[in-house]
């Protein structure tokens, strides 16, 4: 059944890839279920007077997936990282104007999972993204590891097969992403 329901959601990829606009409407129903736990997922640690839904970002995500121009999808496996790649790009959004409502008042803050620094810590989700676009200009492939692992929740394995790097490749590059992540945000965090 799952095999089935991939494939059917690659097919339909690559229709909407091949020009097929409809493609996209019948892929939705597909994806919709694991769309939402993706944005779930990204959610879980937002501030507690959050106002945005896993539904409300999911939504937003289509409309902006309805707004690319045949994209070139690789696998299910890209869509979706292509999908956690813009929820993200909406949080940070939403948290920017958010700040700026409040003009310096309280910062956006998410829970920057254990993996990642190596023990629980709230961290600044702009700060985070900011810190994130400063690794990719500096390895792009690490910046794009700690987006599929942290944003999108992709396990090693599913990053690699994503990517197509070897596992030990992605594990190598997680472990120094992450590190230089936790140096680059606490330096900033004293300044």
């Amino acid at each position: 059944m799952q095999q089935k329901a991939s494939t059917e959601i690659t097919q339909r990829l690559q229709e909407w890839r091949d020009g097929d606009r409809k493609a996209l409407d019948s892929l939705l129903p597909l994806v919709y279920k694991e769309l939402r736990r993706l944005a779930h997922f990204q959610l879980r640690n937002e501030r507690p007077d959050h106002t945005l839904q896993s539904s409300a970002l999911v939504h937003e995500a289509y409309l902006r997936l309805l707004g690319m121009n045949a994209p070139l999808w690789e696998s299910r496996t890209h869509f979706f990282a292509i999908a956690a790649q813009l929820m993200r790009q909406i949080l940070v959004d939403y948290a920017r104007r958010h700040r700026a409502t409040k003009r310096g008042g309280s910062v956006c803050k998410v829970s920057l999972e254990d993996a990642l620094v190596g023990r629980q810590t709230d961290v600044d989700i702009i700060a985070l993204d900011d810190a994130l676009q400063a690794l990719a200009r500096i390895d792009a492939r690490q910046g794009r590891v700690v987006e599929l692992r942290f944003f999108a929740g992709l396990s090693l394995a599913e990053i690699s097969e994503a990517m197509e790097i070897a596992p030990a490749t992605v594990q190598r590059d997680w472990t120094t992403a992450r590190a230089w992540l936790h140096r680059e945000m606490s330096r900033k965090s004293r300044a």
